[in-house]
């Protein structure tokens, strides 16, 4: 009964101290009794449950539920009809393309043939919009995918953070060089901040100076209002006339309620690049316009004073922060802002925006970039689409040429200018 009690309890082991046969005997076989009615039935039980669960979720697979291929066809851009045979296409936001041919219906007899190959050479496969313009006239000497420059209008993405950056040094909200406590242990001042293109701490100039402070200079500098002079075809942008529903700060910030064209965004860094005058931005037709090109004046923008504590944030934004893409000479420095978002009005398409210029040489140009598309659209590809532009003019020795454009006259089309 003793040798019994331990086998019942599963501690064999303890019955091979005694040394005679027949217990040794004994006790394995009863081991191997209790084994095979205890450990291996609950494993051989185990497998056949484990089994029927596996046959029971290939049989699930083979025929899935209405309701599980409903939601599995709205992830994969497709619907059941009622009569649950046949299947249908619905909006998918990554549908949007990121490649296609862009040069596409582009009429190119007014443009700088140099730039221009330039510019498609750069732009590549991208679906997307390369301008480029002189900032001294406001002449546009090349405009790669005419139909989205000048038809499309998106959301600026943190290119409106020039304008904001501009309206606060204006206001005396901040300077350039003081830290904005954004944290109990973080601040940032506006180089850094334009560089590095920071949210929060644009948001928070936004909060500062309220929406109608924001929309002053926006219309200011250009937004809402088409940019360019008798340009056929052009469509203006849009500035909301109230704050948007999502706060004064993500409109400083990221541009929502603000619907921006590649020509606007042209002309504002034009301003900037020349010291403030905003021209009609003007795109000759055929080669007989461009020899009777004449530069017009749209305003004058009261911002020389402001443009060098803004310049440090714009070229480095190209040396260290989210333009450095765009380099493409250590010795020709190249300002710029990125803009990343995806666009509130197209729910799922991102964009991708760079507005610059070149600093050094004898020909000084605007490049503006918007991309568009799914997966891998952003302004550092829009900034790399530009460096591309500038380095395919550098090895042509463009930027070391005499300047080809020398306005006789400007005529002033307002009379409005000083803000």
């Amino acid at each position: 009964m003793y040798q019994l009690n331990f086998v019942a309890r599963g501690r064999c082991t303890d019955l091979l101290k005694f040394g005679r046969l027949y217990s040794l005997l004994l006790v394995l076989a009863i081991c191997l009794v209790a084994s095979s009615g205890s450990a291996f039935g609950e494993a051989s039980a185990s497998t056949v449950s484990s089994k029927a669960k596996k046959h029971t979720v290939h049989k699930s697979a083979k025929k899935p539920s209405r309701s599980h291929i409903a939601r599995a066809g709205r992830r994969a851009g497709v619907i059941l009809t009622r009569t649950g045979r046949r299947v249908r296409r619905i909006f998918n936001p990554w549908t949007e393309p990121t490649f296609a041919d862009s040069t596409i219906g582009d009429s190119i007899e007014g443009d700088d043939l140099v730039i221009r190959k330039a510019a498609a050479d750069a732009l590549g496969p991208y679906n997307g919009t390369v301008v480029v313009a002189d900032p001294q006239t406001g002449r546009i000497l090349s405009i790669v995918n005419q139909k989205l420059a000048l038809r499309g209008a998106f959301q600026p993405c943190s290119t409106v953070k020039v304008i904001v950056s501009f309206a606060s040094l204006r206001e005396a909200i901040v300077d350039a060089n003081t830290p904005v406590r954004l944290a109990p242990r973080y601040s940032i001042d506006m180089t850094t901040a334009l560089a590095r293109s920071n949210n929060r701490y644009f948001a928070h100039l936004g909060e500062e100076l309220g929406f109608e402070r924001v929309q002053k200079y926006a219309k200011l500098f250009g937004l809402g209002e088409k940019a360019g002079l008798d340009i056929p075809g052009e469509e203006p942008g849009y500035l909301a006339p109230e704050p948007p529903k999502s706060g004064v700060g993500m409109m400083t910030s990221f541009g929502d309620g603000i619907r921006l064209t590649p020509l606007e965004l042209a002309s504002i860094v034009t301003s900037v690049a020349n010291g403030g005058t905003m021209y009609y931005l003007q795109y000759p037709k055929n080669q007989a316009e461009v020899q009777n090109f004449v530069p017009k004046v749209r305003r004058q923008l009261d911002i020389a004073r402001f443009i060098p504590e803004i310049r440090p944030g714009m070229m480095g934004a190209v040396e260290y922060g989210t333009a450095r893409k765009a380099v493409f000479d250590q010795t020709d420095p190249v300002l710029g802002k990125t803009g990343t978002c995806t666009d509130t009005a197209q729910p799922g398409v991102h964009l991708g925006w760079f507005g610059s210029f070149n600093d050094v040489g004898k020909n000084r140009i605007v490049v503006v970039v918007l991309l568009t598309g799914g997966r891998g659209v952003a302004g550092p590809i829009a900034a790399k689409v530009a460096g591309g532009v500038y380095r395919n003019l550098a090895q042509q020795n463009y930027f070391g040429s005499e300047t080809t454009t020398t306005p006789t006259k400007l005529v002033s089309m307002q009379n409005c200018c000083r803000q």
